[in-house]
C-alpha cells in the first residue's frame, strides 16, 4: 500500500496518472451466508447482482470485501475489482462499470465536487454536505457514515514522560514547541513537509514555527519507527488508520482545530442501483458502518500490513466476529 500516493489522490491536489483498469476481479461468496444479515428477511437481496470496487490500498480492499461478503450473505451475487487510483474507481462507478465502492468525504468534497477547502466544523457536517452535493450533482448515494476517519495526522511515542508526555492535541504540541524549541523536532515525508495542506498548514493553523534543522525529511514508512524511538524527532506525520500506530504504540494527537479536514469513509452507490434496494442497503449498512471505527480499522489494517494476512480473510473474519455472517 503506497499511502503517499493514496493521500496525494485523496487530497485532490496532486492526482496521479490513473490508467490502470482492474488489478484483479473475483467472485465473492461461499460460506458467507447466515448470521444477522442472512437471517433478516428484510435484508434479502436474492436475485440481485452487484459489482463492488475498491482502490488498491489495504484499507479500501478490506472495506470492499466486507461489502461483498455482506451482500452475499443477503443473497446477492457479487464480483470484486481492485482498481488503481481514486479517479479510475470513481469513473468506473459513474459510468456503470461498478455499482459501489468506499470513498472518503474529503476526497469527494475537494476532488469530485471541486470545493476549495474543507468544512471547518468537521464531522458530521462535512459528510452530510458531501452526501447531499454528490447525490444532487452526480447521482451518487452515500450510505451511513462509518467511524473511520483516514486523515493526515501527527503522532508521538506513547511512552513519553514529563511535559512531552502530557500532550494530547496539536494545540498542546504547538505550545510545547514554542516553549521548548530545542525539542521541537518533526519527521515527515518530503511531500508532507512542503504541501500547503501538510506541515505548512499546521504551522499556520496552530501558530508555531520550527527551524529547518529540526525538520527531518524521511521516507513515509520510516516516520512511524523514527518517532516511536524519539530520534530524530518527537513528532511525525502519520495516517490516522495505519496499522503501525497500534504495533508501535504511538499516540495520535487530536487535530482540535480540524486543520486537516475529515476523510470519513462511506459506501458510495450509484443512485439507480441504490433505489432498487434502498431498504436493504440502508438496513445492512446502518448496522455495519458504525461498527467500523478508526480503532477497528487500525487493527484490520495491521492484520494485513504487519501480520501478512489476506484482506479478504480479514474482512470475513471481522464480519463473523460481529455476528453479521456465519
Amino acid at each position: 500500500m503506497n499511502k503517499r500516493i493514496h493521500r496525494a489522490v485523496t487530497a485532490g491536489l496532486a492526482v496521479v496518472a490513473l490508467v490502470g483498469v482492474a488489478a484483479c476481479g473475483s467472485k465473492s461468496g461461499g460460506g458467507s451466508t447466515g448470521g444477522s444479515i442472512g437471517s433478516n428477511k428484510s435484508f434479502s437481496m436474492k436475485g440481485a447482482t452487484f459489482k463492488v470496487g475498491a482502490k488498491e490500498f489495504t484499507e479500501s480492499r478490506i472495506l470492499g470485501y466486507i461489502t461483498a461478503d455482506a451482500l452475499t450473505a443477503a443473497g446477492a451475487k457479487t464480483t470484486n475489482s481492485n482498481l488503481t487510483g481514486s479517479s479510475t474507481v470513481r469513473t468506473s462507478l459513474t459510468s456503470g462499470r461498478l455499482d459501489m465502492y468506499w470513498e472518503y468525504d474529503g476526497t469527494a468534497w475537494l476532488t469530485y465536487l471541486k470545493e476549495p477547502s474543507p468544512i471547518k466544523s468537521g464531522e458530521p457536517a462535512q459528510y452530510a454536505a458531501t452526501a447531499k452535493g454528490d447525490l444532487a450533482k452526480n447521482q451518487v448515494k452515500w450510505l451511513t457514515a462509518s467511524g473511520v476517519n483516514d486523515s493526515y495526522g501527527v503522532a508521538m511515542r506513547g511512552d513519553a514522560t514529563g511535559d512531552l508526555g502530557k500532550i494530547t492535541t496539536l494545540s498542546e504540541m504547538a505550545a510545547y514547541m514554542n516553549a521548548h524549541p530545542g525539542d521541537a523536532t518533526f519527521c515527515g515525508a518530503a511531500e508532507f513537509l512542503n504541501r500547503n495542506d501538510g506541515f505548512p498548514n499546521i504551522e499556520k493553523s496552530y501558530g508555531f514555527k520550527i527551524t529547518p534543522a529540526h525538520l527531518a525529511t524521511v521516507d513515509l514508512a520510516l516516520d512511524y519507527t523514527q518517532v516511536a524511538k524519539g530520534k530524530p524527532c518527537n513528532f511525525a506525520e502519520i495516517f490516522t488508520t495505519d496499522g503501525r500506530i497500534q504495533t508501535l504504540k504511538l499516540k495520535v494527537l487530536k487535530d482540535d482545530k480540524n486543520a486537516f479536514g475529515t476523510y470519513v469513509a462511506g459506501l458510495t452507490v450509484r443512485n439507480s442501483v441504490y433505489t432498487k434496494y434502498s431498504k436493504q442497503f440502508d438496513g445492512i449498512f446502518a448496522a455495519i458502518s458504525p461498527k467500523l471505527t478508526s480503532d477497528v480499522m487500525i487493527g484490520l489494517n495491521k492484520q494485513v500490513d504487519v501480520d501478512g494476512k489476506k484482506p479478504e480473510d480479514v474482512a470475513k473474519s471481522w464480519l463473523k466476529s460481529e455476528g453479521f455472517i456465519s
